[in-house]
């Protein structure tokens, strides 16, 4: 008989013959790719090289001026304020005091009143409490404590400056050591400050029941806000991505303050404390800072558009009639003996 044929397997060496060369070919693609991208020979690939070349050396050139603009921001130049407490009008005493992480502070305690309450000025930034005196001078005469120091990296104060972050924490070191010495009235304090100094002032009221009367201006709701204005102070605004990179530097810097709030949210809690809002034009991004906390604050409040800003460089007149300003506020608000004026409606 004859014998049944047995079925041979189908050949499998084509299809893996084939696959190995289109492997081959994926290869000899790459390589070729990878040869034309480190020595290019088509115009095409010159080109967009050139271009790759260009846009890694911008974005290192734009990281390393938003790095040093946001180390200059966080270490700025400073300007030491010295005063013989012996002779200087108004009797000023030193108050020393430590800020906890920071090491030992000292202020300068003008008396008023006895068990009065105490204003403490609150610096700009990039400024000192020796350019606040005539201030200080104002509302003693009117009876007042007053307080004057220097935030970290500012005046006498080593340190870097975290844009009003930590510098709540040093106010608030400050109105302790002055309600510690006992000739104060200590459950009534009002703050007054300039950009980083309302800032700092702002957010202590909103956690701090003994302030109770507060005059800011050009205040901002996020520390990262200043930065843009610095970086538009600095000329170098224009260059794309700069403000970007150096708020996210800053942030960087700062990760550790990364949960805290806006100051708009909290400002709420400030009802029943009498609140002025000054209103620069030399800083058009802080006025409408300025205007928008106003907007999102509880009554009794008042918002007051300035002709100009920076009480330290304006003139006689202007200084005088600004002085005027707070401490007529400060006397409705937080009068220095008796009880506290009847808030309006």
């Amino acid at each position: 008989m004859r014998e049944p044929s047995v079925a041979q397997p189908p050949p499998t060496f084509r299809p893996v013959e084939r696959s190995r060369a289109a492997l081959h070919g994926h290869l000899s693609e790459r390589m070729g790719f990878l040869s034309e991208f480190r020595d290019p020979t088509r115009w095409y690939s010159k080109l967009f090289i050139a271009a790759l070349a260009l846009f890694f050396f911008t974005i290192l050139a734009t990281a390393a001026i938003s790095g040093y603009l946001v180390y200059r921001m966080i270490s700025p130049a400073q300007s030491h304020s010295n005063i013989d407490l012996k002779t200087f009008p108004g009797r000023p005493e030193s108050l020393s005091y430590t800020v906890a992480g920071e090491g030992p502070r000292d202020g300068w305690f003008f008396p008023g009143l006895k068990s009065a309450p105490t204003v403490v000025l609150c610096p700009a930034y990039q400024s000192s409490r020796g350019e606040l005196l005539t201030l200080a001078s104002a509302l003693q005469d009117h009876q007042y404590n007053v307080l004057l120091f220097d935030f970290s990296a500012q005046g006498s104060s080593g340190g870097r400056t975290t844009l009003g972050f930590r510098e709540v924490k040093e106010l608030r070191a400050a109105m302790d050591a002055v309600a510690n010495r006992g000739d104060v009235d200590a459950d009534r304090f009002g703050l007054w400050g300039v950009n980083l100094g309302a800032y700092a002032a702002l957010s202590e009221a909103t956690s701090d029941r003994r302030v109770r009367a507060l005059a800011v201006e050009s205040p901002y709701d996020r520390p990262r806000q200043l930065v843009a204005v610095l970086v538009n102070r600095s000329g170098l605004g224009s260059i794309p991505l700069v403000g970007l990179m150096a708020r996210w530097g800053f942030g960087w810097v700062n990760y550790q303050y990364r949960n805290v709030p806006p100051l708009s949210v909290n400002l709420g809690k400030l009802d029943g404390v009498g609140q002025l809002y000054l209103e620069s034009p030399d800083e058009p991004a802080l006025a409408a800072q300025t205007s928008g906390l106003f907007r999102a604050s509880p009554p009794p409040h008042e918002l007051v558009a300035l002709p100009h800003g920076n009480y330290e460089g304006m003139l006689d007149e202007e200084k005088h009639n600004y002085e005027n300003r707070i401490v007529s506020f400060f006397l409705m608000y937080l009068p220095p003996a008796g009880a506290p004026a009847r808030l309006p409606q």
